[in-house]
C-alpha cells in the first residue's frame, strides 16, 4: 500500500505536476506577489478561473496596485506556499511560483471574480462586491495574472510547466475540504494510521517498533504520512506515501477507502 514519489514531476501513485500546481493555485495556501522594483505584497485572498488564471484580491493602497496605474500590465510572480493544517515541526508541503503578466480586472468582470474568490474565502468585502449593482471595487482591487510559466517544488520533486500544461491540469477534488479531513484523522485516528504502516517501517522489524504517524497531505490518489521515531532513532522523521487502490473523486468514495484501509490495519 505504500507508494513512492519520483523527482521528475510525473505521477507515481499520485497527481501530475500540473494537477498539483492547479491544486496549490486553487486558493487554500499562502500567497505573495512580487514585481520588479515594487515591495512584495501579501495577497489578501486568491482563487483561479476555469483555466487556472489567478484572481488576486489586494487593497487599493497596495504599492503593487498603484504600480499598475496607467500601465497595461506588469511582469510579476505569484509565490504560493502550501502549509499542512496539522501542527508539525515542518508544515510546508510544497511551493509554487507562477510567473506572468499582472493586470487589473475591469469593473465588468468584478462580480464573477468576487464569486470565485468567495468560494475559498467567504470574506464580507467579496460578498458585498458580488452583490453590488453596478459592480464596484471600493477600497479593493482584483488583479489577474496571465501565466507564462509555472515552477513547483514539493514532496514529489521539482517541475517546470508551460502555460498550456498548467491550464490542462485540474485541482484535486478534496482541495477545499482536505484540511478538515486531515485534522479529523489526526485527532481521532492516529492508531489506525499507524496500523497502515508496513512492518518494514519499524527499526526493530516488529509492529510495536513502528513510528508515530500524523496525516500530512491528502489527494484523490492517496495520502502522505509524517512518521516520527524516538529521538534516539537514527531514522528520525520521514514521510511515506500511502497509495489508494484506485483514485477517488468524492467524499463517499473517500470514506469507502478509509473504511477498507482501517479494517485491514494492523492492531
Amino acid at each position: 500500500m505504500v507508494g513512492r514519489a519520483d523527482t521528475t514531476g510525473t505521477r507515481v501513485g499520485g497527481p501530475t505536476a500540473a494537477e498539483r500546481a492547479r491544486t496549490l493555485a486553487y486558493g487554500m495556501g499562502d500567497a505573495v506577489l512580487a514585481a520588479p522594483g515594487v515591495p512584495h505584497a501579501p495577497v489578501t485572498a486568491y482563487a483561479t478561473d476555469l483555466d487556472g488564471r489567478p484572481l488576486l484580491l489586494l487593497p487599493k493602497e497596495s504599492a503593487l496596485v498603484r504600480a499598475l496605474d496607467g500601465e497595461d500590465d506588469l511582469p510579476a510572480t505569484l509565490r504560493l506556499c502550501d502549509v499542512a493544517p496539522v501542527p508539525l515541526a515542518d508544515r510546508v508541503r510544497g511551493r509554487a511560483w507562477l510567473h506572468g503578466w499582472l493586470t487589473e480586472l475591469p469593473p465588468a468582470g468584478l462580480r464573477d471574480a468576487a464569486l470565485r474568490l468567495a468560494r475559498p474565502h467567504p470574506r464580507p468585502e467579496l460578498l458585498d462586491l458580488a452583490a453590488a449593482e453596478p459592480p464596484r471595487d471600493g477600497e479593493w482591487a482584483v488583479l489577474t495574472l496571465d501565466v507564462a510559466q509555472v515552477e513547483i517544488e514539493d514532496a514529489w520533486g521539482g517541475a517546470t510547466l508551460e502555460p498550456e500544461e498548467y491550464a490542462a491540469g485540474a485541482p484535486d477534488p478534496f482541495v477545499a475540504i482536505g484540511a478538515g479531513i486531515l485534522t479529523h484523522l489526526d485527532s481521532c485516528h492516529r492508531d489506525e494510521l499507524k496500523g497502515l504502516l508496513p512492518v518494514s517501517a519499524s527499526p526493530t522489524g516488529e509492529p510495536d517498533g513502528l513510528p508515530e504517524v500524523r496525516p500530512l497531505a491528502l489527494d484523490r490518489y492517496g495520502m502522505w504520512l509524517r512518521c516520527s521515531g524516538p529521538s534516539t532513532d537514527a531514522g528520525g522523521t520521514f514521510d511515506l506515501r500511502l497509495t489508494f487502490g484506485e483514485p477517488v473523486s468524492d467524499l463517499h468514495g473517500l470514506r469507502r477507502v478509509y473504511r477498507h484501509l482501517f479494517a485491514h490495519a494492523t492492531p
